[in-house]
């Protein structure tokens, strides 16, 4: 039964965003949650129409709604970083979604028994803050700066999410991945911080793996993990190799979280706006379809969240709509 009716910003966005969200709507409404929906033309094509990216006035109107569902932005007419920059790290930072959270459930090549792992990325922080500069850019003694920003209340923050999360699941472990052995400012912060705060967690074992090491483990041996914690830039690639081990991007979600409820959370399938199969039915839905599972979970909705994932358990085969039907089918029964 659903839990009363919830403000849910929407952001189509671009490319396929608009048709994998309008099947992720579909199937929540199949599970029977009420959702007040407030519409945003946001993304690329917005930019190059009138140079809107993300206003104060309208991040104002998106701090009203208890989520927000995306789609996908971006567009190839549109120079790297400006939409990433102004939209996406600006929601991000604007609205604390300090968590950035990735289920992962497959069975990755070359293996028999399948994997389920988490990874939890610091999502607010990193060398995505923008630390950093440009001096005499374009000639040959050019310099070019890009820091890392790790404060204590950040990482803290994200590690101790972690714990919780490790803590509820059944296997109840942590692995670190940092390259401490290099990056031995941050990487000390982000160990000094997860040895202090394991005390409060005995029942979670822990472990570090070098970031390296980890692409290989994720590969040859993603059975080892449980929860995963890192920071924002590591997170971010390791992630996309989730992924790939775990059906593909096509079934990759994410949930951008403000664990402290200060502001909406985010949720949004990780593929991109994969501009050239627009309109051709090829977009795969699910990753969507779970990313707003991810969403109804948050919003107290978790036994409409649980059959959201049972039925993209089994695959679904046809265009977008028809794998949003069946889905949707499955949902209601």
């Amino acid at each position: 039964m659903s839990k009363g009716t919830h403000r849910v910003a929407v952001v189509g966005g671009d490319g396929i965003g608009p048709e994998v969200t309008a099947e992720a709507l579909k199937v929540i409404a199949a599970a029977g949650v009420s959702l007040d929906i407030t519409s945003f033309d946001l993304g690329g094509a917005r930019y190059l129409r009138d140079g809107e990216i993300l206003s104060d006035s309208t991040l104002a109107e998106l701090r009203m709604h208890d989520a927000i569902l995306l789609g996908a932005v971006g567009t190839p007419d549109v120079p790297p970083g400006v939409i990433e920059r102004g939209l996406l790290l600006k929601m991000r930072f604007e609205l604390d979604l300090y968590i950035n959270q990735r289920p992962f459930k497959g069975t990755a090549p070359g293996h028999t028994a399948p994997h389920d792992f988490v990874v939890v990325r610091e999502n607010t922080e990193g060398p995505y803050v923008g630390e950093g500069g440009v001096l005499r850019k374009g000639t040959p003694h050019e310099v070019a700066t890009q820091g890392s920003v790790n404060t204590a209340r950040g990482v803290e923050r994200c590690v101790r999410y972690a714990f919780e999360l490790a803590a509820s699941r059944q296997r109840k472990h942590l692995t670190l991945v940092h390259k401490t052995n290099v990056l031995t400012f941050a990487g000390d912060l982000w160990q000094r911080t997860l040895n202090q705060v394991a005390e409060d967690f005995p029942q979670v074992g822990t472990a570090y793996n070098h970031v390296d090491a980890a692409c290989i483990y994720f590969v040859q041996d993603p059975h080892r993990y449980d929860v995963i914690v890192t920071d924002n830039l590591f997170g971010d690639i390791l992630t996309d190799l989730g992924g790939a081990v775990s059906g593909g991007i096509g079934v990759a979600s994410s949930a951008n979280l403000n664990p402290a409820r200060t502001g909406p959370s985010m949720f949004e399938p990780v593929h991109g706006s994969a501009p050239d199969i627009v309109g051709t039915g090829k977009a795969n839905p699910v990753a969507a379809i779970l990313s707003a599972a991810h969403m109804l979970e948050f919003l107290g909705e978790s036994g409409a969240a649980t059959r959201l994932r049972s039925a993209c358990d089994a695959p679904v085969t046809g265009t977008t709509s028809q794998i949003g039907d069946e889905i949707a089918k499955r949902v209601a029964k």
